[in-house]
């Protein structure tokens, strides 16, 4: 069952959407709005605009966008009544017994439990005979094992089916370990361990919940590592390692490091506000949930190409977050575990000069820059300004700006305005190339192109923007949504999705509940509720919402005529093929 409307509309008069972003995103009064950097991609220059008065938020740049719930359910990664429950509990509110969702709900809860089972059997099998190899292991990596315990290390039998006997015993079904991810399907449709042989590492969530696990393999066997891939609760672009552990210890400080063992080897050497990515390069995600727990965070990657390389890519991201960034460069080509173990019990302190001394971005920047370049070489020298001229382009501040520009001058000579006309060209050049971006973007998003959840509309470009027209009125008049609905039949709507918006909205209007975006985005998925806020964002309100309506009717009924009998009768399957394909030709 449906919670109820009542509920959900006195959930949203007790809940105040700037109080609730801001616990993500810091905002900045602009007028009647609050303007940040939006949660959800990369961006420079602020374009995330909340609300207080109309109760929603949207992004001028990836044009996300809804209410307090859709932003919940995006940031957060919940289903709607996941979302709900999430505001609830802040807001001090009890949702309504009985009228929960067990769907999707049902599920998440059961991979939790099922992941609480198999850390307990993960564990227990490294202190069983033959664990004794991983429990060696860690012991010789010069783990304690109060450490061992804290982080509840685990090891997964060679066997591919003692986890999934186990747990069938503990009542979870087959289907139930597959969507989970603690099993794969056989060929015959019968579940067997993912994990074999492998070090277990439980990942567990702010909530207490264990999400998933990594595996090292102990010998040279690929992959290395291995993961739980995304299932419903869990998606390893939204969490981080040991985060539940280090956000009370973080004091504005966090360490961002590669893997689980300098996580591990860094809390127990006494650096206990360690985290790390799940396998992946740091996302704007992962970005955006460390700005909640510090304002200075520390790079702390491998030294070799491939760390270096992920370094210069978190750099970028995380200069869009606003906290302080410093790196942490190890000597010699170790990693922090190796560091630490290799200056016995000095290891701790030394470490922690090299992260006391450790410079901040734009230092380790032109500090790798430094190393390209033979300063003393006038070529070279003019090579590696250029080069600093375009890392200073990047910098927002003015005075950041001109402190390094001047700094840069006295040491190597030169002067400071040379510099500084270079980077306003770089700042320029910069400038131009967003503009053309922006350009290219609204051209594709006005003809329909770039929209993946409504593939249909650059076939019937005139029809869809006279449909998303009609529903923008809807939307935001619903005195006017009976009146229309009873006028003009659902199967005049020539695209699925916006079709199916409108039969949302007359169902809704029927029953007398609330037809605006805020009302039905319980209907629809993330992504097709940020499609339905830029519909209603992107229009004018009409002067006249009714003689405008009967305008877009009529040119919906025209384009009616137009449609052959093979266009009237396009099947599902084939708008489902179209829809693919342009997502496969947005991957390229």
């Amino acid at each position: 069952m449906a919670i109820p409307e009542e509920f959900i509309q006195e959930l949203k008069n007790k809940t105040d959407i700037v109080d609730v972003v801001s616990s993500y995103v810091r905002l900045k009064k602009a007028g009647r709005n609050m303007l940040g950097l939006c949660p959800f991609h990369n961006e420079k220059t602020p374009s995330f605009t909340v609300s207080a008065d109309k109760n929603f938020f949207h992004c001028f740049g990836c044009g996300a966008g809804g209410d307090v719930i859709s932003f919940i359910r995006r940031i957060e990664n919940l289903d709607y009544v996941d979302a709900i429950k999430f505001l609830a509990q802040r807001a001090g509110l009890e949702v309504p017994e009985g009228q929960r969702n067990e769907g999707l709900t049902r599920l998440r809860n059961r991979i939790y439990e099922a992941n609480r089972e198999a850390a307990r059997f993960y564990h227990k099998c490294l202190y069983s005979p033959e664990g004794k190899k991983a429990l060696d292991y860690l012991r010789g990596r010069g783990l304690t094992e109060k450490t061992i315990i804290h982080f509840g290390l685990g090891y997964s039998p060679s066997s591919r089916f003692e986890l999934v006997n186990y747990l069938r015993d503990k009542g979870f079904t087959g289907t139930e370990l597959i969507q989970a991810n603690l099993a794969n399907e056989s060929k015959n449709g019968n579940p067997y361990d993912r994990f074999s042989d492998r070090v277990m590492f439980p990942i567990i969530d702010l909530r207490g919940n264990v999400i998933a696990f990594g595996g090292r393999i102990m010998s040279d066997i690929k992959p290395k590592y291995l993961n739980t891939s995304d299932t419903p609760a869990f998606n390893k672009s939204k969490n981080l390692f040991a985060l539940q552990l280090a956000k009370n210890q973080a004091k504005g400080q966090l360490i961002l490091v590669e893997g689980y063992m300098d996580v591990i080897a860094l809390h127990q050497a006494g650096f206990e506000n360690t985290v790390a990515t799940l396998g992946t390069a740091l996302t704007t995600e992962q970005a955006n949930i460390i700005r909640k727990y510090c304002d200075e965070i520390v790079i702390c990657y491998d030294a070799d190409e491939a760390g270096q390389k992920a370094s210069a890519r978190a750099i970028d991201i995380l200069r869009q977050t606003g906290v302080k960034i410093k790196v942490l460069t190890v000597p010699n080509g170790k990693d922090p575990d190796e560091f630490i173990k290799s200056h016995g019990e000095n290891g701790p302190a030394r470490f922690r000069l090299l992260l006391d001394k450790c410079g901040n971005d734009i230092e380790y920047r032109l500090a790798k820059l430094r190393l390209k370049y033979d300063l003393e070489d006038t070529r070279q020298k003019v090579d590696f300004l250029t080069e600093a001229a375009k890392i200073f382009a990047g910098l927002e501040n003015d005075i950041e700006k001109d402190a390094y520009i001047v700094n840069l001058a006295e040491e190597l000579h030169i002067d400071k305005n040379a510099i500084m006309n270079q980077v306003a060209k770089y700042v320029r050049k910069n400038q131009y190339e967003a503009r053309q971006q922006q350009q290219r973007k609204m051209y594709h998003s006005s003809s329909g192109q770039d929209n993946i959840i409504n593939p249909e509309k650059s076939y019937h470009l005139k029809a869809a923007n006279a449909e998303e027209a009609l529903l923008a009125i809807l939307l935001t008049h619903p005195d006017a949504a009976a009146q229309i609905s009873r006028q003009l039949p659902a199967d005049k709507f020539i695209t699925s999705f916006n079709r199916k918006v409108y039969e949302t909205i007359q169902k809704r209007a029927e029953q007398n509940l609330g037809t605006d975006a805020s009302d039905i985005s319980g209907e629809f998925s993330i992504d097709e509720n940020n499609c339905i806020h830029r519909i209603v964002f992107s229009r004018l309100r009409e002067n006249d919402p009714f003689r405008a309506a009967q305008n877009y009717i009529a040119i919906l009924e025209e384009e009616n005529q137009k449609l052959s009998p093979e266009q009237i009768a396009r099947s599902d399957e084939q708008t489902l093929m179209e829809q693919l394909q342009k997502m496969r030709e947005k991957k390229k």
